[in-house]
Parts: structure tokens; C-alpha cells; sequence
């Protein structure tokens, strides 16, 4: 039998309300004090866990919930992490805590800044419409006898208004490292001016 095992076997076969020192018997059987009061209690759980602000299964649960966002490709931002912990929780949970959480799951979470991708472009960012393009260029190449060398590019540049160009986000590390996942979708709600030159 285990030490704290036979040590508790002690504890229990005394007469309810008998005196005894936790002390005493964690020297008779070498075992630590602490624990041996825990499990006489039935505190089974490490006291780090109690003291967490989610429990760990909670986290698990946060963790899955990330991944989920990551597959709709709205990877959440550190704000929001905090909102759905605070909610699981019951109390406010802290900056900090955010922190620890990416640190507790390193292999899960990987916290990068990221610039945001319109719907509009993820939608139309396919290889069908590649070809499918290239194909409709060929065809009116051909059409109006246009040669490539009277083919021109023009470049131009786009500058989003009221947006900020880049913000923090929270990835599913495997989807981030399968390069699968590296932009979130924002809702194209927003100006643009295009300069040519």
C-alpha cells in the first residue's frame, strides 16, 4: 500500500473526534504534511488548479472554441480571449491572464500580428478564378488580335481609409504553421483611394 495511502488508513480508523496531529503521522509514514491533509479532506485536485481562474477542462474548451474561429478565419484578438474567459469564469480576468493562457498552450496558440483581408478579396482568392480569368484573357487576346508584347501593366496602389493596418491576433498554431491561416476576414466595410502611376 502506498505511504499517504496507509497513513489515511490511520486517520480514518480512529473514533470520530479523536485528537490527532497531521504532523505525527506524515513523520510516522514520511510523507508531506500538506498533502497528507489534502487527501484526508479529499482535496484531491493540485492546489495550482483550484487557484486558476478557469479550470482546466474550461481551457481545453477555450482552446477548441479558438480553433473554430481560425477555421471561419476570424482569429480572435487578445480582447476577446479575455471577454470569453471572463464569461466562463464569472470574474474579470486580467491582461496578464491572457498572457499565461497562450503560454500554458504553445502548442495550440501562437500569437502573431496580422494585417485583415476583405471578404470580398478571400472570396475571389481561388485558383478556379485564376484560370478561369487567364482563360477569358486568352480568348479575347485572340478575339481582337491583341499581341503580348502590346500587353501593359499598371500599377496602382490602394490606401484603406479609418482601418488600422495591423492588430494582434490569436492563430491555431497548426493552421498558421500550414501557412493556411495567416490574415483575418474583416467585413469590407471600408474606404479605399486607388492611385495610379
Amino acid at each position: 500500500m502506498d505511504p499517504i495511502q496507509e497513513a489515511i488508513a490511520e486517520i480514518e480508523s480512529r473514533e470520530p473526534g479523536d485528537k490527532f496531529s497531521y504532523q505525527q503521522i506524515a513523520k510516522k509514514y514520511g510523507v508531506n504534511r500538506v498533502t497528507l491533509a489534502r487527501r484526508h479532506k479529499g482535496e484531491t485536485e493540485a492546489y495550482g488548479i483550484r487557484k486558476r481562474s478557469l479550470h482546466p477542462q474550461h481551457e481545453i474548451e477555450l482552446v477548441r472554441y479558438i480553433d473554430t474561429l481560425n477555421e471561419r478565419r476570424t482569429p480572435p484578438t487578445r480582447a476577446m480571449i479575455r471577454r470569453y474567459a471572463s464569461s466562463l469564469a464569472g470574474f474579470e480576468v486580467t491582461e496578464q491572464w491572457v498572457t499565461r493562457f497562450i503560454k500554458r498552450h504553445p502548442n495550440h496558440l501562437i500569437s502573431r500580428y496580422t494585417k485583415g483581408m476583405t471578404r470580398l478579396r478571400h472570396s475571389a482568392d481561388s485558383g478556379s478564378k485564376y484560370s478561369l480569368y487567364f482563360k477569358l484573357l486568352h480568348e479575347k487576346m485572340e478575339e481582337y488580335n491583341v499581341q503580348p508584347l502590346h500587353i501593359f501593366n499598371m500599377d496602382e496602389k490602394g490606401f484603406q481609409l479609418g482601418r488600422i493596418a495591423r492588430s494582434k491576433r490569436i492563430f491555431s498554431k497548426q493552421l498558421y504553421e500550414q501557412k493556411g491561416l495567416r490574415q483575418a476576414l474583416e467585413d469590407g466595410s471600408s474606404e479605399w483611394i486607388t492611385v495610379m502611376a
